[in-house]
């Protein structure tokens, strides 16, 4: 769907961009206002872009300890722009013009369709509307569950503490604002056995990063697995199986002082929330290099389609594995829970690992280059980076302009996706639809 615009056809692809583009640059002048620091003083433009980039592409990655140095106002402007990138900046606009009676367009559906991965555009205003009253339930849900435990260690201001970290676990965000009482960057850390917040975190984190559509077909089909669309089974299947083996993998080679408990939780929550919240409970220097290269495969692979996570979804990894399982046993195409994967889908998930896995490389080796830092623990941060993550190996705050520069643009491009850019910038109605003849190349 395109519209013209002074002669100039603009695509909605093109539009969604220019939505989040628009409310970085919002945030980046609400920031650097001197209401938004504690001290009084601006934010530099640096610091400003790199928080509000990092907060709308819901990614967590800070050069400033967020509850030390900005204010209330700046955390408000904060969590507001956590809100409106992990719903869509389209989703937001919607759900204002669905509530003041407005008439949605087609252009306006067919945005709406875009933002949130749907598969039709038939329903889309209806299904836009639950969404965005099943995410605020459930926002609402996380903080009264994670009250009592604020309240009870800091009174009234545990009231905001919670509201505060259920919208960013739940838009897979991972800011914090424990800086202030628990040391700078600290994250979750004094929290790393209490069940009364990691608990709540953690399922916040998987609702919000198993997808919009996962839950609808939940709703409508309760526990009856077998009535589920093949998607919904693909992302709960995988999200299982990729919180289970980190899970048993952390517990026994990474996590091996101290009781069980505190073990298992510390295991579960590095588990979790690599895909792709943010937050954490334990030291990530303290990790072997087998540990970070798992959290790094965990980073890219990240949330599944119409999420409020990012990463290369775990429907691409799932079609990725199927598409080799039936080369290895010579079937003619992929195939998952006994259905045919349609082969530009095949294409589209290899062009989406294939961008997950140079960008970061390539992006860290430059960062390397430029701040002397070995290229391993670049790569963590890239990766952290355009998987939205936000996990941090402590090196984010210290870097030079060029290196957040080139970090701000991952987190855009995690947020946004990378074939939703690449169909912004390519015109497609110029696309080549014709055969070319064909000639065998062996591979392998």
């Amino acid at each position: 769907m395109a519209i013209r615009f002074f002669k100039i056809k603009v695509t909605s692809f093109q539009i969604i961009i220019a939505g989040f583009l628009g409310v970085i640059l919002i945030g980046t002048i609400l920031l650097m206002l001197p209401i938004s620091v504690f001290d009084g003083n601006h934010a530099s433009f640096q610091d400003a872009l790199f928080t509000s980039t990092s907060a709308v592409c819901v990614t967590g990655l800070v050069v400033k300890d967020t509850a030390s140095y900005w204010s209330g106002f700046g955390q408000i402007v904060i969590l507001i722009l956590i809100q409106i990138g992990g719903l869509g900046v389209v989703s937001v606009a919607a759900f204002f013009a669905i509530i003041s009676g407005r008439k949605i367009t087609l252009l306006q559906r067919s945005m709406m369709q875009e933002s949130i991965a749907a598969h039709q555009i038939g329903g889309i205003v209806k299904i836009t509307g639950s969404i965005l009253k099943i995410a605020l339930a459930a926002e609402l849900s996380g903080a009264l569950l994670m009250l009592p435990a604020f309240c009870r260690q800091y009174g009234l201001s545990g009231i905001w503490m919670s509201v505060f970290h259920s919208v960013s676990a739940f838009c897979n965000a991972g800011f914090d604002i424990m800086g202030d009482k628990t040391g700078a960057f600290s994250s979750l850390t004094s929290y790393a056995a209490n069940p009364g917040i990691i608990i709540p975190i953690c399922l916040l984190i998987i609702l919000g990063g198993i997808g919009f559509f996962t839950w609808e077909d939940i709703t409508e089909n309760k526990l009856r697995f077998h009535n589920y669309r093949m998607q919904t089974k693909v992302v709960l299947v995988t999200t299982g199986v990729l919180i289970l083996i980190p899970l048993i993998l952390l517990l026994v080679f990474e996590y091996t002082g101290g009781s069980f408990k505190e073990r298992f939780f510390l295991s579960l929550f590095q588990a979790v929330t690599p895909r792709t919240a943010g937050f954490n409970t334990a030291s990530f220097s303290s990790l072997s290099g087998a540990g970070k290269l798992l959290l790094i495969s965990l980073m890219l692979i990240g949330g599944s389609p119409g999420s409020t996570a990012g990463g290369m979804k775990t429907t691409t990894a799932a079609v990725l594995m199927a598409n080799a399982l039936s080369v290895f046993r010579r079937k003619k195409s992929a195939q998952l829970f006994g259905r045919r994967i349609e082969e530009d889908t095949v294409r589209n998930a290899s062009t989406l690992f294939m961008m997950y896995l140079i960008l970061p490389v390539f992006g860290a080796a430059v960062i390397s280059m430029l701040e002397n830092l070995p290229v391993g623990t670049c790569i963590f941060e890239c990766a952290s980076a355009i998987g939205t993550v936000g996990l941090s190996l402590g090196i984010t705050p210290s870097l030079g302009v060029i290196s957040h520069l080139i970090l701000i643009l991952m987190m855009f491009l995690g947020r946004v996706g990378g074939l939703t850019l690449i169909y912004a910038v390519i015109n497609i109605n110029n696309t080549d639809v014709s055969l070319r003849p064909v000639e065998k190349i062996n591979v392998g």
